[in-house]
């Protein structure tokens, strides 16, 4: 993940301990079993990287489209990313059966949607986002932890996040409510001087500063993409385009130029009927990927096509799962720009409020 030399083959007995070095001190509380999930997720994701080998017996796995407010949190491989699983709850009666609704729904190889996108994106009239402010943005989710061999799911879960706009390297990257608690967003393992401001970390002047030709954009993300051992490198940007646009606030003539691009990535097909972790119902973008039988769909409301959130699902049978089988899904609720971390955003201050974003309160 990051640009180290990766350690040498330790023995059984030290593994654990050499690893535990590389994490930050400790939390002065406890989380709940289901709160790490992610955690023991994104730390394996680093092992089998260092080590340079595929996971045994299954199939090369590639990174799940992550909610809007995690993207970049995701991406950087921080704790405290949303912690949740599929199943019964408030919003849902679990994802299988919307899922395997939005497998079946008519799909075009067409970048008519993306056009309307990137017209409404050009049309929209945002302030810039200073270097000292914090993007703002709550969302609802969850996903299916895949640890036991099978893809096990659990209730929606809720999640605040400030992320620093900061432009240098910075040792903490913001902060997220969850669960009643608040805790930091610390730099990737091994970055200990910190992580810059990037396709990692994408504050507003780094985005603004994009190129906003698609095809030059495309280059750019493509050189600066981290791909897996065997991964589908259409997908790895479908999936870095669709972090981009739902981790944070986005100036216009960027946006405007990444659903451009994702226009030109092979595979990128409409569907008619897509929904998000609340079961809201709206016009999709999606890509299968043949390398893990998945498909990632970003969903958008059919009136303002407005980003409503995105899912992540099986398109066949598979040994973790069956064809539908929900591995991860977000619905983004409210999105801001606030002067303090920890502070929500006044009315002036918010760019976007999805509906239903007072039920999930």
């Amino acid at each position: 993940m990051n640009d180290v030399t990766p350690p040498r083959p330790l023995p059984e007995h030290t593994e654990t301990d050499a690893l535990a070095r590389l994490l930050p001190a400790p939390a002065e509380w406890d989380l709940p079993d289901g709160r790490h999930l992610h955690h023991k997720d994104i730390l394996m994701q680093q092992i089998d990287h260092d080590r340079a080998a595929p996971a045994p017996a299954a199939p090369a796995r590639r990174r799940l489209l992550r909610p809007a407010v995690l993207a970049p949190v995701a991406a950087l491989a921080l704790a405290g990313a949303l912690t949740a699983g599929l199943g019964a709850g408030p919003f849902g009666n679990g994802g299988a059966e919307q899922t395997r609704a939005d497998s079946g729904t008519s799909a075009r190889h067409s970048v008519a949607l993306l056009d309307r996108l990137s017209a409404v994106a050009l049309a929209t009239d945002a302030d810039p986002v200073r270097d000292d402010q914090f993007v703002y943005v709550k969302s609802i989710g969850r996903s299916a932890d895949e640890t036991s061999g099978k893809a096990v799911t659990g209730p929606l879960e809720p999640q605040e996040v400030w992320l620093s706009q900061v432009q240098g390297r910075v040792k903490r990257l913001g902060t997220f409510r969850e669960g009643g608690e608040t805790l930091p967003i610390n730099a990737a393992l091994g970055e200990t001087e910190g992580t810059a401001a990037g396709i990692d970390r994408p504050t507003y002047r780094w985005l603004a500063a994009l190129p906003t030709d698609p095809d030059e954009l495309l280059a750019y993300l493509a050189a600066r993409t981290r791909y897996e051992k065997g991964e589908d490198h259409d997908q790895a940007l479908f999936d870095c385009i669709g972090g981009l646009i739902q981790g944070q606030v986005m100036p216009p003539s960027t946006g405007a130029a990444l659903y451009r691009a994702a226009a030109r990535i092979p595979g990128v097909i409409e569907v008619d009927e897509a929904t998000d972790a609340l079961g809201r119902h709206g016009l999709g973008i999606a890509r299968d990927d043949a390398h893990s039988t998945e498909r990632s769909v970003w969903v958008f409301d059919e009136r303002t096509l407005a980003f409503l959130g995105s899912r992540t699902f099986f398109t066949e049978d598979t040994p973790m799962g069956p064809t539908g089988t929900l591995l991860y899904s977000t619905a983004v609720l409210e999105q801001g720009v606030v002067d303090k971390e920890g502070r929500r955003p006044t009315p002036d201050q918010v760019r976007l409020v999805t509906d239903d974003a007072t039920a999930a309160s």
